[in-house]
């Protein structure tokens, strides 16, 4: 049987490397190895039209929305608070079609870190645009426990506490239609995301990538298969 085939976003930002100083679209080699490890083939989306996004959607098995820069307020209907980053605006609005065609055509989905806030954006749901404690410093990454909800999706990949690391300022406030909270910090913030059965779509708070445990990405994986 073939590999599932998993497009996974990209940053779009200046980058140098050689001789060159240009526009990039980056992704952390470490997204593309979770994917490649958990039995995945590994493709990059980088921002483009969102017109096209259902044709892109169309030709994945499963899509992962990758961390990056906090979601522009004006998504969700708030004023940006000053600890808010400056907006990725072509990420936010390819991104967010993305999402939107992935859970029309009921193609698996997994939201990392902002991808987690955009789901919830996309469904109608708000952010908490500053939080303490899950950053360690700037440029490391943390780690902190995460207990997952009995029953949920995310409890059937992950049924214990869980150390994951960890590197956001941001998190859900109020959830977006139809999604349940899946798993929590210690601190009560809102750690996993989903929908319920039969879509496949799932958001979690933490990098996997940056981790050991394949569990979540083998879950999309799977129901990627």
């Amino acid at each position: 049987m073939p590999k599932p085939l998993i497009g996974v976003t990209t940053y779009l930002d200046q980058a140098r490397w050689g001789v060159w100083d240009m526009p990039a679209a980056l992704l952390p080699a470490q997204y593309p190895r979770l994917v490649q490890a958990s039995g995945g083939l590994a493709t990059m989306l980088p921002p483009d039209e969102p017109s096209a996004a259902a044709s892109v959607v169309a030709r994945l098995d499963g899509l992962v929305i990758a961390g990056g820069a906090d979601v522009e307020p004006v998504r969700y209907g708030a004023e940006p608070d000053p600890r808010t980053g400056p907006p990725a605006r072509a990420r936010d609005t390819w991104e967010l079609a993305l999402i939107e065609a992935a859970l029309a055509s009921g193609t698996p989905l997994l939201g990392i870190c902002r991808g987690m806030q955009l789901l919830n954006v996309a469904l109608g749901g708000t952010l908490i645009q500053h939080l303490e404690g899950h950053v360690e410093s700037v440029g490391v990454i943390g780690r902190h426990a995460v207990k997952p909800v009995p029953g949920t999706r995310y409890a059937s990949l992950v049924p214990e506490l869980t150390s994951v690391p960890t590197y956001h300022h941001q998190a859900v406030d109020h959830l977006g239609t139809y999604l349940s909270p899946s798993a929590y910090a210690e601190d009560g913030t809102i750690e996993a995301i989903e929908l319920p059965d039969p879509v496949w779509a799932l958001g979690v708070q933490w990098h996997p990538e940056m981790g050991e445990d394949l569990r979540v990405m083998r879950g999309l994986v799977m129901a990627a298969t």
